[in-house]
């Protein structure tokens, strides 16, 4: 059989591509398995956010991120079923949730989204997922590296400011992550305005996973292959980093951030080793976080979670654990399964 020069050059490509393919090892035998497991994205399924109904917790809602040119945010009930979907979004990254931002003088809930390939965060109202935000806020604005990545918003006790800590695809070595303030702009749409410009980049990857603790005042974000770092989320406590952790404990990347809370002050962080198909758990009260234990999941390769601490109903009464897994879904864990594995 003879082959033009074309389809030789081609064949060697794809040669070369599968050498070079990522190998992705199945869940391990003992991982936790999950209580449900969602309809699947129609791409790439990415990170997931848990808003809660505060009339009613069994009516709570998941929001998940489908990461392509044509993504969108797909909202799941608590049984994993699609509920609605938010279509023509340019390759939406991750997606957090804040509670009672004021819009005409009505405190709202609110879902936002990086929209990497328009370099905008997309802001929608909870539960209907209508936009408020005017076509999208701008991030990075003047930067020659832009690309919105991970996002997590901090709700400041003192007086209920609400806040979007933004990473991005890459950066400078200081200054890596925007905080913007979220207010009405008036007519009752979201405006942002940026107030502080912080945080260390290894340079190693990329930034992608942030998480906030709203009652301790702490921002933790995922500076992959070196560890994690940790910041005040509060803008007027300063620049200084707190903590680096994990730095070794990881097999390749340290991706995911949650946060379980047992009291204002106590409980866990939740750190996936995306390549073990594992979560690292550290103390969340610990000045310098140390691994307490490494629980093994079904979820495969995942770079996004979310959990909350609040009874869910029969399935969840200690709240649930959702997982991205890179089969397009997101796994529901009952945070009792994940507990028994720390203790």
């Amino acid at each position: 059989m003879k082959y033009g020069i074309m389809a030789v050059a081609g064949i060697i490509v794809g040669l070369a591509a599968c050498k070079h393919k990522k190998t992705i090892p199945a869940p391990a035998a003992d991982a936790v398995k999950p209580v449900a497991v969602t309809a699947a994205t129609q791409y790439d399924s990415d990170d997931p956010a848990i808003w809660i109904n505060k009339t009613d917790s069994s009516k709570s809602l998941i929001i998940g991120t489908d990461k392509n040119t044509h993504g969108a945010l797909y909202v799941y009930n608590l049984d994993g079923q699609i509920v609605k979907k938010i279509e023509g979004l340019k390759r939406p990254n991750n997606v957090d949730i804040a509670y009672g931002l004021l819009l005409n003088n009505q405190p709202v809930d609110i879902a936002v989204t990086t929209e990497r390939e328009t370099n905008k965060l997309r802001i929608y109202r909870l539960p209907d997922m209508e936009p408020v935000d005017n076509g999208g806020l701008e991030v990075f604005a003047g930067e020659k590296e832009r690309g919105p990545m991970g996002i997590s918003l901090y709700t400041r006790p003192a007086d209920k400011a609400i806040f979007a800590i933004v990473s991005r695809k890459s950066g400078p070595a200081q200054g890596y992550l925007w905080q913007y303030q979220l207010t009405d702009d008036g007519k009752g749409q979201v405006t942002g305005t940026v107030v502080r410009k912080f945080g260390a980049y290894s340079g190693k990857k990329e930034i992608e996973s942030v998480a906030v603790d709203n009652e301790l005042g702490y921002v933790y974000y995922s500076d992959e292959q070196t560890g994690v770092r940790r910041y005040h989320a509060d803008p007027a406590q300063g620049d200084q980093e707190l903590a680096l952790f994990g730095s070794g404990e990881f097999k390749a990347d340290n991706e995911g951030i949650s946060i379980y809370k047992t009291s204002d002050s106590t409980g866990y962080i939740l750190v996936s080793d995306q390549d073990a198909n594992a979560f690292n758990v550290y103390r969340r009260e610990d000045a310098k976080p140390v691994l307490l234990a490494k629980v093994p999941v079904s979820a495969i390769n995942s770079d996004g979670s979310d959990v909350v601490n609040v009874n869910l109903g029969a399935k969840y009464p200690q709240g649930i654990f959702v997982v991205m897994s890179t089969d397009k879904t997101f796994h529901y864990y009952d945070w009792r399964d994940i507990a028994a594995r720390i203790k």
